[in-house]
C-alpha cells in the first residue's frame, strides 16, 4: 500500500474516520477493506460465515472489526458506506440498512472505478465474457500493450488500485452482482453478450437481472462505446439506456476458428474485434492474435478421448443457454451430463438444440427435479448421485466416435467448490477410464 499513486489517492483521506462496512470476506471484499482502509476508514467486515477468524483485518488498523454470523441491523449500524460483494444478494441485507441511501450501498467495482484513469473495456453478459475477456487481453499484449484483466475473474480491480501496476488498458470481466451496486463506472468500451435466464437464485427476477446488465451503459458518454447483440434487437433500445456511440455483432462478420467452435464463440470473436477496432487494432493484428489464441479452461474443452470417445470439459455452462451452445459446438451423437444447484430457466425450451445430436442423458447430484420431468418422454436419461457414476454409465453405453459433454447447466456448489473443480473431476475420471 505505499506505492506513490496510493500516496496520492490517499492524501484526500475521503473517508476518513468515517465507519465503512464490506458485506462478504472473499478476496473482493478484503480488497475493498484495504483500499477503504487506505483512504482513512475504519472498516468493519461481516460474513455470515461463523468459522472466518480475525486474522483477515491484519493490516487494517487497529479499529477493524469483525461480525460474523446471520445479517442482522446490528453489523451496518452507524455505516456511511456499505461495500457488497459479489454473492451477497442485496435484498438478503436491504431491509437491515435501515435509511441509508442508495448511493452509499455500492460494490467493490464501483468502490475501485473511482481510482482507475486508465482506458477501460469492460465486458459482461450470462455467457462468454471470461472467454472474451481472455481474448481481448491476448491481442492487447500481442500488439505490444500492458494490460490488467480482471474484476469478476482474476484479481479484484481494488488490488490493481493499491498495487498500481500503470497498465495501459484495464479490460474488465464484469457481473451483474457488481454493476447491481454501480453508480458512477464509466467504461470508455462496453459490451453486452447476451443475456439469459440465470443467477435467479441470486437476483429477484429477470427485470432486475436484466436492469443490472445494463447498467455497464447507464454513465457512458457520446465519447464512448456500446456494444449489443444483435439478437436482442427487438428488445433493446439503445437510447433509453446509454449515450454512447453503439454497435451490434451477430458472429457473421467471423469465419468459424479452430480453437474457438460454435456460433456462440463467433459472437464473442465479433464483439471482441468491435471493441479493439476502436481502440485501434488493425484487422490483421486482431487476426493474428486470433490464430495464437487458446481458450480457456472448462470452456468446451477438447480434454482428451479413450477408446474413440471423446471428452468435453464445458464445466463453466452454469446456465441452459450455455448448455445449448456447447451442443451447437459439436455434431452428435453427443451423451451429456446434466446436474447441480439449478439457476432458473426453461429446461424444455432446450430440447430443439438437443434433439437428433443428445443420444442420452445422464443426471448427477442436485437438480434432478428441474431435468427428469422435461426431458424424461424425449430422451434416454438415468439419475446418478454423483458425476463419476455418471460418466461411467455414459462411457459404458459409448461407442468410438461418440462424445461425452459435460455441461451441465447449473451451478456446482453441491458437491464442489467451484465449476473448476468439478471439471477437474471429470478429466480425473476420463482419466481412470483409460
Amino acid at each position: 500500500m505505499d506505492s506513490e499513486f496510493v500516496k496520492q489517492v490517499t492524501k484526500t483521506r475521503m473517508f476518513t474516520n468515517r465507519l465503512a462496512v464490506v458485506a462478504g470476506a472473499g478476496r473482493s471484499g478484503i480488497a475493498a477493506a484495504k483500499l477503504l482502509y487506505a483512504l482513512g476508514a475504519v472498516v468493519r467486515i461481516v460474513d455470515e460465515n461463523i468459522n472466518v477468524t480475525e486474522d483477515i483485518l491484519q493490516g487494517l488498523g487497529k479499529h477493524a472489526q469483525l461480525m460474523t454470523g446471520p445479517a442482522c441491523p446490528e453489523q451496518f449500524a452507524d455505516a456511511e458506506v456499505i461495500v457488497i460483494s459479489p454473492g451477497v444478494p442485496v435484498s438478503k441485507i436491504r431491509p437491515m440498512l435501515g435509511e441509508i441511501s442508495e448511493r452509499k450501498i455500492i460494490s467493490e467495482l464501483e468502490l475501485a472505478s473511482w481510482f482507475a484513469d486508465e482506458t477501460k473495456i469492460a465486458i459482461t453478459g450470462t455467457n462468454g465474457k471470461t472467454t472474451t475477456t481472455a481474448l481481448i487481453t491476448h491481442i492487447l499484449e500481442q500488439s505490444g500493450k500492458t494490460v490488467f484483466a480482471g474484476a469478476n475473474y482474476g484479481p479484484p480491480l481494488s488490488e490493481y488500485i493499491l498495487d498500481k501496476g500503470q497498465c495501459d488498458v484495464l479490460v474488465l470481466e464484469v457481473s451483474s452482482f457488481q454493476l447491481q451496486n454501480c453508480h458512477l463506472f464509466r467504461p470508455d468500451i462496453a459490451i453486452l453478450l447476451n443475456i439469459s435466464a440465470n443467477h435467479l437464485d441470486y437476483h429477484l427476477d429477470m427485470d432486475e437481472y436484466v436492469a443490472a446488465k445494463l447498467k455497464i451503459f447507464a454513465r457512458q458518454t457520446p465519447e464512448n462505446l456500446a456494444i449489443l447483440p444483435a439478437s436482442m434487437r427487438d428488445e433493446l433500445n439503445p437510447a433509453e439506456f446509454t449515450k454512447a456511440e453503439t454497435k451490434w455483432f451477430d458472429g457473421n462478420a467471423i469465419k468459424e476458428q479452430p480453437n474457438l467452435p460454435g456460433v456462440h464463440n463467433r459472437s464473442n470473436i465479433e464483439a471482441a474485434w468491435l471493441a479493439l477496432e476502436k481502440f485501434g487494432i488493425s484487422r490483421d493484428e486482431f487476426q493474428a492474435g486470433l490464430d495464437t489464441f487458446k481458450g480457456k479452461p472448462h470452456r468446451i474443452e477438447n480434454i482428451g478421448s479413450v477408446g474413440g470417445v471423446t471428452f468435453i470439459d464445458d464445466s463453466k455452462g452454469t446456465n441452459l443457454d450455455a448448455v445449448v451452445a456447447a451442443l451447437g459446438s459439436f455434431n452428435g451423437p453427443i451423451r451429456l451430463l446434466l446436474g447441480g444447484v439449478f439457476k432458473g430457466g426453461n429446461v424444455a425450451g432446450m430440447i430443439p438444440a438437443m434433439k437428433g445430436k443428445v443420444a442420452e442423458i445422464a443426471l448427477f447430484g442436485a437438480g434432478r427435479e428441474h431435468f427428469e420431468g422435461p426431458l424424461a418422454n424425449d430422451f434416454k436419461i438415468s439419475w446418478h448421485d454423483n458425476l463419476e457414476k455418471a460418466v461411467r454409465t455414459l462411457f459404458a453405453n459409448s461407442a468410438a466416435g461418440e462424445t461425452i459433454l459435460l455441461s451441465p447447466g447449473t451451478a456446482s456448489f453441491d458437491a464442489y467448490k467451484g465449476y473448476a473443480a468439478r471439471g477437474d473431476d471429470f478429466k480425473r475420471i476420463m482419466e481412470d477410464l483409460s
